[in-house]
């Protein structure tokens, strides 16, 4: 049987999600409570300053406090050290993002390990990455992993039982998302495998997935053999090729060559309501 592929619509889930968080800071709100956020930016890297712009603009849609630090390349770690500690101690602030990756001289570890753990809504911080591997629930997440989660379920994928194959085993993606997939309760309890550059026979081992996640950073590096027939595919990967066709001189592309892939792919049908289920 010929399966004929259904994309999952992001964009309709994170309206979703947006308005549960609206209806939840605007309850906040009324008990005289105004959830705020702190994201600090190194240097002048334009897609960095773009997706700070961005953070600010949706913590303002959703009726939070933001706060935007913007620092010379050239800041120290002492400097960026204080102001760290300046937004810990500060009540107004209740999550702190400090933009990754900093300039050179910068050590993000130790960045990473001075935010409160409290206030860590990047989810990286040692505890954070501790209460997740224990199953704790009272911890931050990382926002890339949790949202892979929550299209599933969403999308009415259901994960209990499932053979998922994580294709890259970072800190940012891999490893957390493998941590929150085997997980007890919803979105959680499969069986999952984390493979990486490393791996023998790697396409071998993607197709045994009954869902493959691509977290590798490699451009189209998923092709049509890592894919069994009715799989599900997410495609975390970001990546910037040469497009001589293109205005810009480059596109960007995903860590799944889409058009071979997609045509195998398990047709999904949105789940009304999926994110509070």
């Amino acid at each position: 049987m010929k399966f004929i592929p259904h994309l999952i619509d992001g964009k309709a889930i994170a309206q979703q999600t947006h308005e549960e968080s609206r209806l939840a800071v605007a309850g906040l709100r009324s008990r005289g409570l105004v959830p705020g956020l702190a994201v600090v930016l190194v240097g002048a890297d334009p897609a960095s300053q773009a997706y700070v712009r961005s953070k600010d603009r949706v913590c303002l849609e959703l009726g939070m406090h933001s706060v935007k630090r913007e620092l010379p390349a050239t800041t120290s770690q002492a400097e960026l050290l204080a102001i760290v500690e300046q937004l810990n101690n500060d009540p107004a602030i209740h999550g702190i993002l400090v933009q990754s990756p900093p300039p050179a001289q910068i050590d993000e570890r130790a960045v990473i390990r001075a935010i409160d753990p409290r206030k860590d809504v990047d989810g990286f911080h040692p505890i954070n990455v501790a209460k997740l591997a224990l199953g704790e629930s009272d911890g931050f997440v990382p926002c890339t992993p949790l949202g892979c989660q929550r299209l599933l379920i969403a999308s009415g994928i259901e994960t209990a039982g499932a053979n998922v194959v994580i294709l890259g085993r970072s800190m940012i993606v891999g490893k957390p998302l493998a941590l929150l997939l085997m997980n007890k309760g919803i979105g959680g309890d499969a069986t999952v495998t984390v493979a990486h550059s490393r791996t023998r026979n790697l396409p071998e081992v993607c197709r045994s997935a009954d869902i493959l996640i691509a977290a590798i950073g490699r451009a189209e590096f998923v092709r049509g053999e890592f894919v069994r027939e009715g799989a599900v595919v997410i495609d975390v990967g970001i990546n910037r090729v040469e497009d001589p066709a293109s205005a810009k001189g480059y596109k960007l592309v995903g860590d799944v060559a889409f058009d071979e892939v997609a045509g195998k792919c398990r047709p999904i049908t949105p789940v009304p309501g999926g994110l509070g289920r």
